[in-house]
């Protein structure tokens, strides 16, 4: 095995990321304890990877206002290397929706990052759907948040049954659910998402949840779809492979959730 693919990361430029990392942390300690265990700085991302064995990381972004895109596609530009695969973003009220997506293929990207509660949708809401015609057309991946936020108040905007509806209506969208499927919301994840064909990755998850619903989860879904992420900066890469590997969950599957499903998945597009 080549090194691990960690499919779910952030950094911000380096002139904005103390304050974005400020104002992250300050929304989230109003709902939750959060804590941050890099500065969101793209050189301290790559330390960390290098102590950990990380070979690739998916670096989200996301665009709180149509606006944002032409900023965001610029900066992911200027990181992208073969170990930094940048996905940008896009607002769901971006009039220019379908040039801005062909623009993200054409400029070798392999997919873009959504997040309901930062931009204001529900998953399944119809404006989206010319949206996510759009991307399974140009065969982009989409890393969706999905679940509780818990910088937000617990509305169900994305959660395991919008997943599904939305899946059903486009089976060729390539949507990566985070956190498990849901965060928080794993007993609907069990109920819903689990042992269909749903890609999901384990973010922010296996430091909360229930170590037996983890494996039961995991077991129990269809082994080609889980990725290994740990939403970075706020989760610590050596405590996320530390969880993962006390699951015990065999060799066969370790490896194809730190690498294989995930190249896999990027080799498609």
């Amino acid at each position: 095995m080549y090194g691990i693919i960690d499919f779910h990361t952030h950094v911000f430029p380096d002139e904005i990321a103390e304050r974005a990392m400020k104002t992250l942390l300050e929304e989230g300690k109003k709902k939750h304890e959060v804590h941050a265990y890099l500065d969101g700085r793209l050189s301290s991302l790559l330390s960390s990877m290098d102590r950990n064995g990380i070979e690739k990381s998916v670096v989200c972004s996301i665009a709180t206002k149509p606006s944002q895109f032409e900023p965001i596609i610029a900066w992911s530009g200027k990181i992208m290397t073969e170990r930094i695969l940048p996905f940008p973003s896009l607002h769901p009220d971006d009039r220019n929706f379908a040039g801005h997506i062909s623009r993200i293929k054409d400029e070798g990207f392999k997919g873009l990052k959504f997040h309901p509660y930062y931009q204001d949708f529900g998953l399944d809401e119809e404006r989206l759907f010319p949206i996510y015609e759009k991307i399974s057309e140009k065969n982009l991946l989409v890393v969706m948040h999905t679940g509780f936020d818990l910088a937000f108040e617990r509305k169900r905007i994305c959660d395991p049954v919008k997943i599904v509806r939305v899946l059903d209506a486009f089976p060729d969208l390539k949507m990566v659910t985070t956190h498990l499927g849901a965060w928080e919301d794993w007993d609907e994840v069990e109920k819903h998402i689990v042992g269909k064909k749903i890609y999901m990755e384990i973010s922010y998850a296996l430091d909360i949840l229930d170590k037996e619903q983890a494996r039961r989860i995991i077991l129990n879904h269809p082994k080609e779809y889980v990725l290994f992420g740990t939403d970075s900066p706020w989760t610590d890469h050596t405590t996320t492979l530390r969880l993962l590997k006390s699951l015990e969950l065999g060799r066969e599957r370790e490896d194809l959730i730190l690498r294989d499903n995930a190249a896999a998945l990027l080799d498609s597009v």
